[in-house]
This record gives C-alpha cells, sequence and structure tokens, in this order.
C-alpha cells in the first residue's frame, strides 16, 4: 500500500521551542514502527485519529509515511494534503532521557498534522495524488517550509502502549552501511554499545524525562541479548575488524575477526565483571583489539554548567541590599557625645553664675580602598572547550565570588593577615583609615560588645542577647547574623514537658527582638563570634563615579590569553554610634567528642562518661559514676569552666524507666 505522503516528523540538531535540541539517535530504535497519525495533537475523541504513520529513522531525522483512514475525518485530511492547505507535522513524544537541554533518547507515540509546524524540518516532502488507476508522485508537489522556531514535544506521565509494528519493507545491510558516519559503521561490527543501549531503555518507566546510566544491563544479557550479538557476528564475521586499521589489507584477502568462542567469552566476562568496557580491555591483548575507545566514547557532562563546590551564599545579597550607598568614597561620621553627666542640663541657683555646657564631638573618617577580582583564560580553552559557555560562566563566577568578599569584609573582615598583600584594608577601630570596616572589629563606640563565657549554653545565649539590646542604639529593628549551628542550637531548646521553646524561626525572632535571622556559613571561620545583630542601613558605602563594579575584558596576543578584572573601589563602614551588637564568646578550650550516657534497661541504670570539659547534670545538679533511676529521667551535658561544646552537637539524652 503506497503512503498518501511522506515527509519528516521531526529532524536532528534543531533548537527547539522549549529550549530542547534532538540528538541523532533519540528515535533510531523507533525505525520501522506503526504510530497513530491524529489532528492538532487531541485525544479527546476517535474522529480525531487520522490514520497511522510508518516511522523511517534516518541520520538526518525521523521520516514519516502517512496513511490516511477511510473516515470522514480521514478524508477531509487528506482532501487538506493533497490540496496543500496543510503541510506541517509534529510529534508527541514521552520517556524522554535528556542531558541538560539535549535529548537523548525517547518514544514517539504519535505524529500530527498541524495548521502551524514546530520543527523547522518537519514538513510534508511529497504527495501521492491518484487519478483512477494511475498512481504517481509529482516533483512540484513537494513542499519545503523553513523558518519555524522549535520542536514541540508534549509530555505525559503515562508510558503509552506498545504500537510498535513491524514494517514489511526492509533496508539491506548495505543501504544501512551507507547511511552511517565512518566511525558509526567501525562500532557497528560488535552492536555492543547498540544492544546494550536499547535494552536499558524501559517503555513502562513512569519517569519521562529520568536517565538511566549504567554500565550494563545484566537482566538484558540473561534475556538472550548475548546470543543475537553473537549471531549477528556469525553472520557477518567477513567483514573487516575495525580494529585493525592496516592498509594492506586486500578486498579478497581473509580479514581478522573475533569468533563466535571469543565473543561469548567477552560477553560472559562482562556479566561477571558487570562492564563490556572491562571485559574488552581484559581481552584486548589476547584478541588484538584496538582502539577500543570506538566502542566506548568519553563520558558527557550532564550538565551544561559545572556543579559549585561553594558556600552557601543567600546572606550575600542581604547583607549588599540593606547597606546604605553614597556617591562619594571618602565618608565623615561627626558623633556628639551627651552622655557624660556635663552635658546635662541644669538647675538655676539666684546669684550663682551659669555654666556652660561641654559638648565633646568625636568624628572618624573612612576612605576608598580597591577590591578585584582578576581571571584568565587560555584562548585554546575557550575553543576547545564545547559543553557549556565557559566565558558567560567565569564572568558569573567572578562577580559571584567579588560580591560574597565584599559582604564577608562588611561584617568580619576577609579573615587575611595584616600582612598578606591580598588582605583588604580593613581599618579596625581606628578613628580614620582607608578601607571597609568590618563591624565585628569595629571601635566599641559604633559596634557594642557583647561578651559572654567560653562555656554559655544556648538557653544563656537567648537571656544576655535580650538584655543586650538595651545597648542598641541603630536604627529600626535589626536583622540577626548568626550560624546555622548556633540557630539550630537556639531552636531545639525544649521546655521540662520535652516541647519546643521556639517552633519557628520567626518566634526565635520575636523572643531575640530582631526582624529576621539570617545565617552566614563563613562566621563559623570565627568561633568566637556568635553573632550580629545590626540594621545595615547604618553602615554605608561609599563610592566616587567610576569607582563602582567595573568590567575589563583583555587579549593578551603575547601568551594568547583573555583576561578579565571586575574592580571596584569603595569605602565602608557603621556610620551611627552603638548601631550594631557583635555577640561574642571567651576563647576556651573545645571539647572534642561529648560521650553519651548508656542506660541499663533491666536494672534502670544509667552509667555517666567522664568527659574532660563536660558536666553531666540532671534536673540541673551535676551526676555522676552510676544513677538509678524510679522515672523517665533526662540527662544533659554542659561545658565546664573554661571549655566550650561546638555548636550543633547532641547534649540532651532521654532514657524511660520500666517497671
Amino acid at each position: 500500500m503506497r503512503p498518501n505522503f511522506s515527509g519528516y516528523a521531526s529532524k536532528h540538531d534543531l533548537l527547539c521551542a522549549d529550549g530542547r535540541t534532538i540528538k541523532a539517535g533519540a528515535f533510531e530504535h523507533q525505525d520501522k514502527v506503526k504510530v497513530p497519525l491524529v489532528w492538532q495533537h487531541q485525544h479527546d475523541a476517535p474522529g480525531n485519529v487520522l490514520g497511522h504513520a510508518l516511522l523511517e529513522y534516518r541520520p538526518t531525522g525521523v521520516y514519516a509515511y502517512g496513511f490516511f483512514n477511510n473516515t470522514e475525518e480521514g478524508k477531509k485530511a487528506k482532501e487538506l494534503v493533497e490540496h496543500g492547505d496543510i503541510n506541517m507535522l509534529s510529534i508527541y513524544a514521552n520517556n524522554l532521557k535528556q542531558q541538560g537541554k539535549n535529548v537523548l533518547h525517547g518514544n514517539i507515540r504519535e505524529v500530527s498534522l498541524v495548521l502551524s509546524g514546530a520543527n523547522p524540518g518537519a514538513y510534508i516532502e511529497s504527495v501521492n495524488i491518484q487519478h483512477g488507476d494511475i498512481s504517481f508522485t509529482p516533483d512540484d508537489e513537494a513542499v519545503i517550509y523553513h523558518g519555524i522556531e522549535g520542536l514541540e514535544l508534549e509530555h505525559q506521565d503515562n508510558s503509552g502502549e506498545n504500537m510498535a509494528d513491524q514494517a514489511t519493507q526492509e533496508k539491506t545491510v548495505k543501504d544501512v552501511v551507507e547511511s552511517m558516519t565512518e566511525e558509526q559503521q567501525n562500532v557497528l561490527y560488535y552492536l555492543v554499545g547498540e544492544a546494550v543501549s536499547n535494552n536499558e531503555d524501559d517503555d513502562n518507566d513512569d519517569n519521562d524525562d529520568s536517565a538511566k546510566h549504567s554500565a550494563i544491563d545484566i537482566d538484558a544479557l540473561e534475556k538472550g541479548v548475548a546470543d543475537k550479538i553473537i549471531t549477528h557476528m556469525e553472520e557477518n564475521k567477513n567483514m573487516r575488524n575495525v580494529f585493525d586499521q592496516s592498509a594492506n589489507q586486500g578486498a579478497t584477502t581473509e580479514r581478522p575477526h573475533l569468533t563466535h568462542s571469543q565473543v561469548r567469552t567477552i560477553v560472559e566476562d562482562a556479566v561477571k565483571m558487570g562492564s563490556f568496557k572491562e571485559s574488552f580491555l581484559a581481552h584486548a591483548d589476547d584478541y588484538g583489539i584496538t582502539n577500543i575507545d570506538l566502542l566506548f566514547p568519553d563520558a558527557k557532562a550532564l550538565a551544561d554548567k559545572p556543579e559549585l563546590l561553594a558556600r552557601q551564599a543567600e546572606w550575600v545579597p542581604k547583607v549588599l541590599n540593606a547597606t546604605k550607598h553614597s556617591p562619594f568614597a571618602k565618608v565623615k561620621s561627626i558623633v556628639a557625645d551627651l552622655t557624660p553627666a556635663a552635658a546635662r542640663a541644669k538647675g538655676y541657683v539666684k546669684g550663682n553664675m551659669k555654666k556652660e555646657e561641654v559638648i565633646s564631638l568625636l568624628k572618624r573618617t573612612t576612605g576608598p580602598t580597591t577590591v578585584y577580582k582578576k581571571q584568565k583564560l587560555d584562548r585554546d580553552d575557550i575553543l576547545d572547550i564545547t559543553d557549556f559557555d565557559v566565558v558567560a560562566w567565569l564572568k558569573w563566577e567572578i562577580r559571584f565570588m567579588l560580591n560574597e568578599e565584599l559582604a564577608r569584609a562588611i561584617l568580619v573582615g576577609d579573615g587575611r593577615s595584616v600582612g598578606d598583600d591580598d588582605k583588604i584594608k580593613d581599618p579596625a577601630g581606628a578613628a580614620s583609615g582607608d578601607g571597609i570596616r568590618s563591624i565585628v572589629n569595629d571601635h566599641d563606640m559604633y559596634a557594642h560588645k557583647v561578651e559572654l563565657p567560653a562555656n554559655v549554653s544556648a538557653s544563656s545565649i537567648i537571656d544576655e542577647v535580650t538584655r543586650a539590646r538595651t545597648a542598641y542604639r541603630g536604627s529600626g529593628s535589626p536583622t540577626l547574623y548568626t550560624t546555622d549551628k548556633v540557630l539550630t542550637d537556639l531552636l531545639l531548646l525544649k521546655d521540662k514537658m520535652g516541647r519546643r521553646l521556639y517552633d519557628t524561626e520567626a518566634s526565635l525572632a520575636a523572643a531575640l527582638r530582631v526582624k529576621e535571622i539570617v545565617t552566614v556559613e563563613v562566621l563559623e571561620e570565627t568561633p568566637t563570634v556568635l553573632g550580629i545583630i545590626v540594621n545595615l542601613m547604618d553602615y554605608t558605602i561609599g563610592s566616587n563615579r567610576g569607582g563602582e563594579l567595573t568590567f575589563f575584558e583583555d587579549f593578551d596576543i603575547d601568551f594568547n590569553q583573555n583576561k578579565y578584572l571586575l574592580e571596584t573601589r569603595l569605602s565602608g563602614g557603621l556610620t551611627k554610634p552603638k548601631s550594631a551588637l557583635v555577640i561574642l564568646r571567651d576563647t576556651g578550650e573545645e571539647v572534642e567528642t561529648v560521650t553519651a550516657p548508656s542506660f541499663n534497661g533491666e536494672t534502670n541504670t544509667i552509667t555517666i562518661p567522664t568527659t574532660t570539659g563536660v558536666v553531666y547534670t540532671i534536673d540541673g545538679e551535676p551526676v555522676t559514676g552510676t544513677v538509678v533511676i524510679s522515672e523517665d529521667t533526662t540527662v544533659e551535658a554542659e561545658a565546664a569552666e573554661g571549655y566550650y561544646i561546638p555548636a550543633n552537637t547532641n547534649t540532651t539524652w532521654s532514657f524511660t524507666y520500666t517497671e
């Protein structure tokens, strides 16, 4: 039966409207598969099925032969196609397996006639028109269409029914081989990668967009794939050994090939090893196999850019966006100290001389410093890295890291030693100087210090911070910047009934009288800093015109390198007195391990361990040795004086009394 029309249902390497690209081989397994031919991808009525399409895989895409049925809708659609009113095709596919936005595998479930095509290569190429007993395919009926922006793939959760139906027409081996590239022809002889790839796919997989990664499908081999490979090898054993690239082999010369027993040995060992590649390599010398990489090409990246191993940076924009910005790089602040007794208003006694008020004026000036991030790339690397846009990614990385460094400098300083050439200048409490004044190291006039003992407990932290809020003179409601570990300890506080004192961060923030709590990972590098309470509207960043963040790009012709520089020149510091509270813990000796008590349920006996720097308590009373309980009991561990237990360490154990 001759098809009513034919054309490409999908073409390879064309950008889809949703950003996907169909790669060669994605639908190769559906060669000669029959799928429904529908109208506009509609599935709500039987009349939308216009016939069927026979798929043919080609190196350039998936070709479709359309056959209309004899329904009224099928006849109407046939008339529209023959008249040239409809000339575009689309596909619906599911079970998609993707690498980034590249579709590597999937199942075409239907071909659809559409009013507006989606794929630049999906069009009806030829139409068969019958006049009586005469059938012909006129050349002038060919339709070539380009300019549509993409291929739309519809996704559903159901895997669909298996509609595979083998076509009656067959290609010769010569036809198939000649349609392949040279590398594909080499790989064809072994069919190993093809066999494994086909059998790793499961048409009943409910996750359309997931990809499987397995060196070998053992179950598929046990079901007979190995025998199929061996049978094919026997039938084609006179084909040239692709691993023997000798140019001296004549056309009629008996050429080396893998025998039936050799292939079986490789397959059996692959089952044992779990990898075809390992099995081939193990027998490479014995069987004269070379160029093994043709069978097992280089690994491909799963994402379109490198995955980041970096600190959590959600706090960075919260710091930078909250600060006040000045158009001047040199910032001066003047403070009038009205706290001394001499500044108070005075009562007058008749006949006495009135005394003038003495006001102490304190001022400091902060000048700018330069902060930069510089990178370079060899031009050869830029050209060779094709998996992602390395230049765009590098520019993003430069900005990302510079922002983090500025935010770090504002809160705690950059952490480098004073003699380090790379240190970002920090006046560190001086009345004047150039740089970015870190809040932690700022003068007590601007950043009030709250000093706690080394063994301070989580509940004591909340008490002391709440009391210290009376020293805060900053604007509005401040924010607490702390570590995730300290926050965890505070949220885990419980009452005597075992109920959480603070169910949410918002309730804890309300107890501490702060607007919100922001976790800052870099604070973990300064374990004596438990937190910073500040409204960053009281922190001013100044930069002259031209000193803002500026990006420079240059090419070094001598070294064939692209160089990138992001630079800014700015100053920073608190400009309002007592506008920050810095919660500090005294330096003490860290308790390396907090050993848990043991419990004997038969005798209701708790054995208290002996741990240096740790005091174990029950109901607030220190305990040692063994304790026989008569009711459910909780043991808590506290740091001894001069020691501290690291944050986010389990220090509470509950034991159930058994009668």
